[in-house]
């Protein structure tokens, strides 16, 4: 049994709708922020030292023994692999090398400076200006994203695969926070296909308060 430890408001909702997507049973177990700090509450460390969610708990794992994951590039590549390569890279080679990148690009590049102007904002004053200061950095992934998803419907190819799950949140992100707005159209129409989808949706109505899924 696959068990998801969710925190709502947060990248695990990837998961689920990963799960969703391929059609895998799962449990949720449920965690809320601190609503002072917005830091995840002390319990999740009891499931993993890191106490940072998403964490995969799958009791059926590799050789039948039980086994415990955290990062969410390495549970989406774990999850392709359990369902047998679905939602895995393309056939053609450049396609897969598209899919390796963006794959890790989203946590690697486009989240860290999201999270810089968000930590920035929060700070008076000078905060708000280092988070100006910030945006030009965002911008230019934005606008990378815009021509990329200018050229075909999905980050890889032809096809949805777990390169589009890794980059929903932080481009759900942007468009709350950071910018994203219509004018870079292809970006916001993969959004709302994202978002069109019955196994996103799916995933919605189950795990909870989600803030990113719509503009602000």
């Amino acid at each position: 049994m696959i068990i998801v430890h969710h925190l709502n408001n947060s990248r695990s909702q990837r998961i689920l709708w990963m799960l969703e997507e391929l059609q895998l049973p799962y449990d949720i177990r449920f965690y809320r922020r601190d609503p002072q700090t917005m830091f995840a509450p002390p319990e999740l460390k009891r499931v993993h030292p890191l106490g940072k969610s998403p964490i995969l708990e799958d009791t059926d794992g590799p050789d039948g023994d039980p086994i415990i994951l955290v990062e969410t590039g390495a549970i989406c590549e774990y999850l392709v692999e359990k369902a047998g390569g679905r939602l895995g890279p393309p056939a053609d080679p450049l396609g897969a090398l598209r899919y390796r990148q963006f794959l890790h690009y989203a946590e690697g590049s486009v989240m860290p400076a999201l999270f810089a102007k968000l930590v920035a904002s929060r700070v008076p004053l000078l905060g708000r200006l280092a988070a100006k200061r910030v945006q030009p950095m965002i911008d230019v992934h934005l606008d990378y994203v815009e021509q990329e998803l200018a050229r075909r419907q999905w980050f890889a190819g032809d096809t949805m695969s777990a390169a589009d799950i890794m980059m929903s949140f932080p481009l759900e992100a942007a468009r709350a926070r950071a910018g994203l707005a219509e004018g870079r159209p292809a970006t916001v129409a993969w959004l709302d296909r994202i978002h069109g989808r019955p196994a996103y949706q799916a995933a919605l109505a189950k795990g909870g308060e989600y803030a990113f899924s719509k503009p602000s």
